[in-house]
């Protein structure tokens, strides 16, 4: 009885760890993703949904990223493979439940099964088994397979070997004709860029395009792209009078004009901001106020996405939309917390492509810092005033100086010089900037610009290349 409960005791355990190996090969894991870029990473969950981290206090941004994944396993409760790729090099991580972080191979992501199953099996043994010899042999039939054409012995008698006869040598194999080489035709032509054709009476005469019409072709394209994630651009310069609620306007006008709609104009500005007053009002007056108050219901997963026009203010010519600020609320009652701009920005990331900022002049207020460690690409605009051009410069010194990523933003910052009074300064300043290894461009006085509605159709013909320009530099880093 006793060797009989012992082996009862070896099949019940073996069926357990069977069952055990099995049930732990066989878990399909899920995987987080993060795109790391110096200071900063796109961390991704495994439902598609993304994350902006930001490398706090100076320190690698990897730590950061390692972090958010331990905090998502612990999470759900279950391990997570973590593949991360970008600047700083690619790499696939199993992340633990209880914080364990090791590399994987190639064979562990790879979904096996130790023990077959039963299908398995079944598969197999249908495979290897000798299914034409069970045929009965009234039903089989004979197949012959004709001899490859080729020089044949004629048959004689039959003789008896023995040790003075040898056998025939072996016949070598006839030549088989090669194949023919063959092209696959294609039928489907890959559409690339239209090709660039002259403007005016230059094209109904067929003549080239000039470079500068080139050169535009080339800057529209940039501006008409789309991107995988949504790309976010601060206007920034801490003195007020410099043109920035304008470039806003402009900017936002200009993506949505050529590359669709999907553009927000956010001003994120708590004294005054003058955004909402120079662009089109919408039926109802809401604000960033009334957005935040509402963020939860926004975020919902049954929201439909149109439920935010309630909530901004659509440029029915320019097709872009305004987020605005209250003007008549003091500051101090429009002070936004850096969750609370966290949880605007969710809100955006669902409806929006590419959002503007508009960012005042509190280059110390928490939402402007926050704006800034959101944002992908600076916009520094300018007058030809010495003083507009040194705050400028000052702001991105500090910028440099605050973090690696603001730093980064600030080297790859564009510079716009505007001409609003004619200032025969307007060139030396921009060229300075350039010396200075800025990329720089210089946007000519337009009376559009000063005051009233901002609507794109109605700026010069170079005023509005100018503003492609524009874009297309700020776009190049995304």
């Amino acid at each position: 009885m006793a060797g009989a409960d012992r082996g009862r005791h070896r099949r019940m355990a073996g069926c357990r760890a069977g069952s055990q190996r099995r049930s732990i090969m066989t878990i399909t894991r899920p995987i987080a993703r993060a795109a790391v870029l110096d200071g900063y990473a796109t961390f991704t969950l495994p439902d598609g949904t993304a994350t902006r981290l930001i490398a706090e206090d100076d320190s690698d941004i990897r730590r950061t990223v390692i972090q958010r994944a331990q905090q998502l396993a612990a999470e759900l409760g279950h391990d997570i493979e973590l593949v991360t790729t970008g600047t700083l090099g690619s790499t696939h991580l199993l992340i633990g439940t209880e914080g364990s972080v090791s590399q994987l191979k190639i064979e562990d992501t790879i979904e096996s099964i130790e023990e077959p199953s039963p299908l398995h099996r079944a598969a197999d043994t249908l495979r290897q088994s000798p299914i034409f010899d069970t045929v009965p042999a009234s039903r089989q039939r004979t197949r012959t397979t004709p001899e490859p054409p080729g020089p044949r012995v004629a048959a004689g008698p039959t003789q008896h070997a023995d040790a003075s006869t040898q056998p025939d040598p072996p016949q070598p194999d006839p030549p088989q004709p090669e194949a023919p080489q063959r092209r696959r035709p294609s039928f489907i032509v890959t559409e690339t860029a239209p090709p660039v054709e002259a403007n005016g009476w230059r094209r109904a005469l067929g003549m080239k395009p000039t470079p500068h019409e080139e050169q535009m072709a080339a800057a529209q394209r940039i501006v008409s792209s789309h991107w995988p994630e949504i790309k976010r651009i601060s206007v920034v310069n801490g003195k007020g009078g410099v043109g920035k609620t304008t470039t806003v306007a402009c900017l936002a006008a200009t993506f949505a004009r050529f590359g669709g709609g999907g553009v927000l104009a956010w001003d994120n500005n708590p004294t005054r901001g003058t955004l909402g007053w120079r662009t089109e009002a919408a039926a109802h007056n809401a604000t960033i106020q009334d957005m935040l108050e509402h963020s939860d219901r926004l975020l919902e997963p049954g929201m439909p996405l149109s439920t935010i026009a309630g909530y901004v203010h659509h440029q029915t010519e320019d097709r872009y939309d305004v987020l605005r600020s209250n003007p008549e609320m003091l500051a101090i009652r429009q002070q936004i917390a850096n969750a609370e701009f966290d949880k605007l920005v969710e809100v955006t990331n669902r409806n929006y492509r590419l959002v503007v900022f508009d960012s005042g002049n509190d280059e110390s207020a928490e939402r402007w810092l926050r704006m800034v460690d959101h944002s992908h690409q600076l916009v520094i605009p300018t007058s030809a005033a010495p003083e507009s051009a040194e705050s400028a410069t000052l702001l991105l010194e500090a910028l440099e100086q605050r973090s690696e990523y603001s730093a980064w933003l600030a080297q790859n910052a564009v510079i716009v010089v505007t001409d609003g009074e004619r200032n025969a300064r307007t060139q030396t300043i921009a060229a300075e900037f350039r010396e200075a290894g800025y990329r720089t461009e210089v946007v000519p006085f337009d009376p559009e610009l000063k005051s009233g509605p901002l609507r794109f159709g109605r700026l010069g013909k170079m005023t509005q290349e100018a503003w492609i320009r524009v874009a297309a530099e700020a776009a190049r880093v995304f």
